[in-house]
């Protein structure tokens, strides 16, 4: 089969591999329908990350193909979305809410890859979900969102707390950004400040339900949105890039005794304690727990009660992969969805 491998930094290309075969009894094989580029895979390729022969991918749909002899929920035939975390979705950290700290987990983009045709799913039980039949196909997108930017999105606007009455800011406007409108939207958000510098990704953010834009960044950025909140800062705050600049415009954003979703990935960032302290704020955040959400935002997007697939700006097939990541760190593209 054909799959996405990075061999160093900015060096990407789409090799033949092994087809994956069942291991476990918990596995299943997925024929792949769509996979994407995610924000998070600019890491490795801008160099930030280590890379050496990676394989490339953790965002996925597509058909089940196999199955182990012990997995129950999901059949051959199935349409499935998975999450970006391995899970078996009965431990005690899974049954409270928080599949992505699975005492089983295991990262979909460390030794499976999914910008590929095929992938082998470990704990496919607890991992995939079916949909409730086959999708038509301008759904697609909007699954695939849901297998990993939707969902951290979600769980970024849920751990922030957004909610009725509420006032939420998010920081970044990259994929899992504008999903954090979307979700802000879902939740019941009173006022949605989407932070965004680029036209294009702010007339998506008010399409998702921003009623307001700022541009400023850092202490500027803080400051415009206390301007907007009476002084106050916003109830609930998003942090959707990771960077140093990012977290602190976040902390700095949220009003005393708000609350802050962290879902950015982290790269160098180091919090003064005193500032944290001071903030007084409640903060929950890390890699989202999308296997919580899955089952609620497949039947939302089966609904056609939210279209996350525009957040997908360029479509291109599996064998353009290396034009899809020039694209996404060149800024030329949001998001590439992968066809297979």
């Amino acid at each position: 089969m054909r799959g996405v491998v990075m061999h160093e930094p900015g060096d990407v290309r789409v090799e033949e591999r092994d087809d994956p075969e069942i291991v476990e009894p918990t596995d299943a094989i997925v024929k792949l329908t769509a996979t994407c580029i995610c924000g998070s895979d600019l890491w490795p390729y801008r160099g930030v990350e280590p890379a050496d022969h990676v394989l490339m991918g953790h965002e996925y749909v597509g058909v089940v193909e196999e199955v182990g002899s012990q997995v129950t929920n999901v059949k051959v035939g199935d349409f499935v979305v998975g999450s970006f975390v391995i899970s078996d979705n009965t431990c005690e950290i899974c049954r409270s809410g928080y599949q992505s700290g699975c005492v089983h987990r295991e990262f979909v983009h460390a030794g499976i890859g999914t910008q590929a045709d095929k992938a082998r799913i470990p704990y496919a039980d607890g991992t995939l979900v079916a949909t409730p039949g086959q999708p038509d196909p301008e759904l697609i997108p909007s699954l695939l969102a849901a297998s990993d930017v939707l969902g951290t999105g979600w769980y970024g606007a849920v751990a922030a707390e957004a909610g009725p009455g509420k006032t939420v800011a998010v920081v970044g406007d990259g994929a899992v950004g504008l999903m954090a409108v979307l979700a802000a939207k879902q939740l019941g958000a009173e006022r949605i400040i989407a932070m965004s510098r680029h036209p294009e990704r702010q007339e998506l953010a008010r399409f998702y339900g921003a009623t307001d834009i700022i541009e400023e960044r850092g202490d500027a950025g803080v400051e415009k949105i206390k301007e907007l909140t009476g002084g106050l800062g916003a109830h609930s705050v998003v942090e959707a890039v990771g960077t140093q600049e990012a977290v602190m415009q976040a902390i700095g954003a949220t009003r005393p005794g708000g609350h802050m979703g962290f879902v950015g990935v982290s790269h160098d960032v180091k919090v003064p304690g005193i500032e944290l302290f001071f903030a007084g704020i409640h903060t929950e955040g890390g890699p989202a727990p999308v296997r919580r959400f899955l089952p609620d935002l497949i039947r939302l997007i089966w609904d056609r009660k939210i279209d996350p697939g525009k957040v997908f700006d360029l479509t291109l097939p599996l064998d353009q992969a290396a034009e899809g990541y020039k694209a996404m760190d060149e800024r030329r593209a949001t998001k590439v969805l992968l066809t297979l």
